[in-house]
């Protein structure tokens, strides 16, 4: 029969009919298994949220965090308080700084194209650091990040691996830091190309061009400004602009904070009109390299908050699964982040402050955690793992897991990692390449053919009360 015949009611009725064929055909399996133990339905984080009876309930209220962010900040050792830095600096301190965060590498490192390194090029690395030339005495100066930025090892680009066929895990790739990150600048490379900074965080070397000197008062002023908003996505940008490229595509990550700007509403920025986005101020970098601030635009769609999200279960939930499928990257490499700074955003969110690695996070003083041995059965940890709730951090050597919940008695977590070994029928070790941000089941993931992750857990950390 021709079109002409049909009509419009029936040409209609096959539009629709041929549109709805594909549709139907690319519909998820929901009991489709994507790893062994996990199945579709279980990569939405409303199917986690169902299953919790107190998942609005506030762990920590904001007065309650501020208590545990001072706590942390007085008890946890590898946290610096920057702010509070005498005016000057001694040599022997910088020098202390500098070797404990840069010492000369003594396995064997390969670079990028499987070759061993040589003495002379680990000479030129220790040579680049210059600490003949710190000062004996120097007066304390402060910057601020203006740009996403990693920290390393020594101050080069060269990446360097464990192995010849390794390119994922950077050895000299230590973490990042963001725009609005105060920054204490104790050194310089022997080329100026690099400064020795210490953050709140982390101590390390970092490219020279992402940081602007200022003012301490005014630095610490600009993180203390209200009103605010929060990067409560995984990665927000601001607008693209070609009249301000210092602010055009700034990448915040999930827990940055930044200031409100005073912008005449009607009044177009950058050629926008500013009534679609977020006025925020960030920070630039002068000709000078002094620190200056500039207006920029957020567009509305973007995942902010106007002040840290209230700390429940379901916000912890949904915040760790803004990442998930993400590439592993070591130390922040790849623009993603390690299972430690996994953790470490998804809680920033809230504004809890936690220490950068996960040698620190297991067994810092300002956790209220529980600690496990060699002499903690298996059965013993199974009741604590019982016991522990949505949120709470599973350590196990160079690790951590964040408890998801629990379906039909089997605990599930949310971690980033390079991959999961499960014992397969037959007894044998099957070694499950995952490399990102993935759901994995705790109790049948084996650390090697005979011995259960579960029995390697060395801390469950928690925040609350």
């Amino acid at each position: 029969m021709s079109a002409r015949h049909l009509g419009t009611a029936g040409l209609l009725a096959m539009l629709i009919a041929a549109l709805a064929v594909p549709v139907l055909a690319q519909a998820p399996d929901a009991g489709r298994e994507v790893v062994p133990g996990v199945v579709e339905t279980q990569l939405a984080p409303q199917f986690w949220i169902d299953r919790l009876r107190d998942a609005d309930r506030v762990i920590l209220d904001a007065d309650a965090i501020a208590a545990h962010n001072a706590q942390m900040q007085r008890l946890e050792p590898s946290l610096h308080d920057i702010e509070q830095l005498p005016v000057t600096l001694e040599a022997e301190q910088v020098r202390a700084w500098i070797e404990q965060a840069s010492p000369r590498p003594t396995r064997t490192l390969y670079d990028e194209s499987g070759k061993e390194g040589s003495e002379r090029a680990l000479d030129r690395l220790v040579a680049a650091l210059d600490l003949k030339g710190i000062p004996q005495t120097q007066v304390t100066r402060y910057g601020m990040v203006v740009r996403r930025a990693d920290l390393r090892t020594f101050p080069t680009h060269l990446h360097v691996f464990s192995s010849p066929d390794d390119r994922d895990i950077d050895r000299f790739q230590e973490s990042a830091l963001f725009p609005g990150t105060p920054v204490a600048v104790v050194h310089e490379s022997r080329d100026r190309r690099w400064l020795f900074v210490l953050s709140q965080t982390y101590a390390a070397w970092i490219e020279a061009d992402k940081v602007a000197f200022g003012d301490k008062a005014e630095i610490f002023a600009y993180t203390r400004r209200i009103p605010f908003v929060v990067a409560t996505g995984a990665k927000v940008e601001t607008v693209y602009t070609p009249e301000r490229p210092a602010v055009s595509n700034v990448r915040l990550d999930m827990g940055v904070r930044v200031p409100l700007a005073q912008w005449p509403p009607d009044e177009p920025l950058n050629g926008q009109h500013p009534g679609f986005g977020h006025v925020v101020e960030l920070p630039v970098r002068g000709e000078d390299g002094t620190l200056e601030f500039a207006p920029a635009l957020i567009p509305r769609s973007a995942d902010v908050s106007p002040d840290y999200l209230p700390l429940t279960k379901a916000n912890l939930i949904r915040q760790a699964f803004k990442f998930l499928g993400e590439r592993y990257g070591w130390g922040h490499r790849y623009d993603a982040r390690d299972c430690s700074g996994f953790v470490s955003e998804v809680y920033r969110s809230f504004g809890v402050l936690l220490p950068r690695n996960t040698s620190a996070q297991s067994v810092s003083p300002g956790l209220a955690g529980v600690a496990l041995d060699g002499g903690t059965g298996h059965d013993q940890r199974l009741e604590l793992l019982r016991r522990a709730e949505v949120g709470d951090l599973l350590y196990i050597p160079g690790h951590v897991m964040m408890l998801l919940g629990r379906v039909d008695g089997e605990t599930y977590v949310i971690h980033d990692t390079s991959g999961m070994s499960l014992l397969g029928e037959d007894g044998t070790l099957r070694r499950y390449r995952l490399n990102g941000v993935v759901v994995t089941p705790l109790l049948p993931m084996m650390s090697d053919a005979t011995t259960a992750t579960i029995d390697r857990i060395t801390s469950i950390q928690r925040i609350r009360p």
